[in-house]
Order: C-alpha cells, then structure tokens, then sequence
C-alpha cells in the first residue's frame, strides 16, 4: 500500500511541476492576470479540474512559481555580499552570479521583473515577502563587515534594499543582453557589466562616506 502511495504522490509532484513548467513557458509571452487556468493544462495535456487537485487559482500558481524563481536564491544572495575579499572582489563575484542564474533561469528572471508590478496582488506579496526576506539577509551579512561600526539598524537595513534593487536591476540588464542577434551578445554582455559594476561601486562610494 505505501509503494502505491509512493507511486500517485511522485505522479502528483510531476503534474504539479508540469502546470508550473507550463505556466511559465506561456507566461513569457504575456503577464499572468491574462493567463487561463485551461491555456496551462491543455499545455501539460490534463483536464481543467485536474488544475485545481494542485493549485486553487492561477494566482495560487503564480506564488508558487515566485517561490520556484526566488526560493532558493537565498544562500546566492548572503554570498554576494558576503565579507569575504575585498570590494572590487566582491563586486565582480557578485555581478558573475547574477549574470550566470540570469543565462541558467531567464524565464524566472523575466517572470519576476514583470509581475514585481503586475496586476496579481498575492504575487506581487509574494516577491515583495521575498525581497524583504532577502534584505534582511543581506542586512544580516553586511552587520559582520568591520565597514559597518556605527551604523543603525534603520541603515543598515536601507543599504540591504538598495543592494537587493541593484541585484534585480543588474538581472534585468542581463535579460536585455540575452536578446536580439547572438552575434552582439557577447559585447552587449561586456557593456552592461562595466555598467553593473559601476553602479555597485557607487553604492560602495556612497556607504564609505556615509558616516562622514
């Protein structure tokens, strides 16, 4: 009885994962408010009432899908601005892991940046939850740096958002770079990482001095 079980619970989890697989191919060519629960499941090839066996709307799909794309981001995030190697360092590490999750996952990437502002407001939640949760690690990591003596909470907490909202710019630059002629992707690459990392060093500019 429990190999059956076993058996109908991994044959869930794969429909589960097929709807949002689905969702997300169908959701890069538009936003999730237009998305019909019938357009996902006659993607994966299953009956409309099968959808909600996993999901109770399509809003309840689009959360799940911000925990898919941000979930496990977490540890990515506290190693950016982890402590270890100097600025510049850091900047480089930091601007090479978000280039490198943006070419791995850009549909994730590109669901994100879109429904951040979208029409959904769970989702919207959702990624706002995130993003604070994000904040607060990167709050966390920045704490333990030397840099930080004599810093307030309240400070700290604000450089954490303005490092988590150039993290999400830097990603969205590298989608921009991801279009058009594969032929220019590489200069478009360069280009827009001189850009990043311009944009990192001022935060950085900005924080040395801020106790001044």
């Amino acid at each position: 009885m429990s190999h059956t079980l076993g058996i109908r619970q991994a044959q869930k989890q794969k429909t589960r994962q097929a709807l949002l697989d689905a969702a997300l191919a169908l959701l890069e060519e538009q936003s999730l408010s237009s998305l019909g629960l019938r357009e996902v499941t006659r993607a994966v090839g299953v009956a409309p009432t099968a959808f909600y066996r996993h999901f109770r709307s399509t809003a309840d799909l689009g959360v799940a899908l911000v925990e898919e794309a941000l979930g496990s981001l977490h540890p990515m995030i506290r190693t950016t601005v982890s402590t270890t190697g100097d600025h510049e360092e850091r900047i480089t590490r930091a601007i090479d892991l978000i280039a490198r999750h943006v070419d791995g996952y850009p549909a994730h990437v590109r669901f994100i940046a879109r429904e951040r502002h979208g029409g959904v407001q769970p989702v919207r939640e959702a990624i706002r939850d995130q993003l604070a949760r994000f904040a607060q690690e990167v709050k966390d990591e920045l704490a333990k740096d030397s840099m930080s003596r004599g810093w307030s909470e309240d400070d700290l907490l604000m450089l954490a958002h303005l490092y988590v909202d150039q993290m999400l710019s830097t990603a969205s630059l590298f989608l921009e770079a991801l279009e058009g002629p594969e032929e220019e992707r590489a200069e478009r690459t360069r280009r827009l990482t001189r850009l990043a990392t311009r944009q990192m060093r001022l935060i950085g500019l900005g924080r040395q001095h801020w106790l001044d």
